[in-house]
């Protein structure tokens, strides 16, 4: 039987975690510590490693809140990140040990975001498994709305008019480096208006992360006769292409200026990759559907995929003893 060894992160396990980064097989750059470390002053870390003699196996990104540990809740995904080679046992010893671990240090509850399977290098539902046998609860369960580059879709014909007209319009889209302009005149506004809301990043905080991964963070702007009239930012990974903000002015019906936008990006700028990912349409917690939304996206030929989330409490470590027989 393997023996692992867990311990909590900190500064100087940087390198050797961004270097596990490259070769997990469910990492993105999200787990990179320079994306992690940007919002360190609103996050307790409580982000985990895990050893199999010197060999570094597992990391869990993750912070704490009092007698609770999540998946790091300033990422849009999360959970165990785990070698490429991994394989179920090891999987179930491991979180057995870091449950123990947890359970040691007076944790009494994780609680789990997943990273949906579109962004892993090959399935790897190991933990779904370890979930089930320490009786976790699945406490959400979010629904994604994502096209498969690879296969045929058809795009409905309010989509196609709609795009019709941002090409009549001539509208035009530019890849920047400068978010202000979005954020000020466009994002900040509307999000102020429909939900009395920020966005999560300041456009200084993006504009930083963007330095840092400049091919994983991409940003276009819309113009109409000279004046932005929407935007997005894009997150990329070796897989999917997912708009982490999107938003346009009031007059983006009419002009077509959001669809125009997508258009481009689908068959154009991320043709090649495997998905493209419009993101979850739900509220209050997974409960319910914003019909507007999914039915929109679904007109791209967008299916659905879930994100689960799990709460486990650390005690039940010990329903992981004797499973392989």
């Amino acid at each position: 039987m393997k023996n692992y060894t867990v311990k909590t992160y900190n500064s100087e396990d940087f390198t050797l975690w961004n270097e596990f980064i490259l070769r997990a097989n469910n990492a993105t750059f999200l787990f990179h510590r320079d994306f992690m470390d940007y919002h360190s002053d609103r996050f307790l870390d409580y982000s985990l490693l895990v050893f199999q003699g010197e060999n570094l196996v597992t990391i869990l990104p993750a912070n704490r809140v009092e007698d609770m540990v999540f998946s790091h809740q300033g990422l849009t995904y999360g959970g165990f990140v785990f070698e490429s080679n991994i394989k179920l046992g090891q999987v179930l010893s491991i979180v057995k040990e870091v449950l123990k671990y947890l359970n040691n240090y007076n944790i009494k509850t994780l609680k789990l975001k997943r990273i949906p399977s579109i962004y892993t290098s090959f399935f790897s539902e190991e933990i779904e498994y370890a979930m089930f046998l320490t009786e976790a609860k699945l406490i959400r369960r979010d629904c994604l709305s994502v096209l498969d580059l690879t296969m045929d879709y058809k795009i409905s014909k309010t989509r196609r008019e709609s795009i019709h007209r941002g090409k009549k319009n001539e509208l035009e889209i530019r890849e920047e480096s400068d978010f202000k302009l979005f954020w000020e005149e466009i994002l900040i506004p509307n999000l102020d208006k429909k939900h009395s809301a920020k966005p999560v990043h300041s456009f200084q905080e993006m504009e930083l992360l963007h330095q840092k991964f400049p091919y994983n963070i991409r940003h276009f702007n819309v113009y109409y006769m000279g004046k932005i009239v929407a935007g997005t930012t894009v997150f990329v990974t070796d897989n999917v292409a997912h708009p982490q903000y999107i938003s346009g002015n009031s007059q983006k019906n009419g002009l077509g200026s959001i669809d125009y936008l997508y258009h481009y990006l689908i068959t154009e700028v991320f043709k090649d990759k495997h998905y493209f990912d419009f993101g979850p349409s739900h509220e209050n917690n997974g409960k319910q559907i914003n019909q507007g939304i999914l039915f929109w996206k679904e007109s791209f030929g967008a299916k659905t995929t879930v994100q689960d989330w799990y709460e486990v409490e650390t005690e039940d470590y010990i329903k992981l003893e004797n499973i392989l027989i």
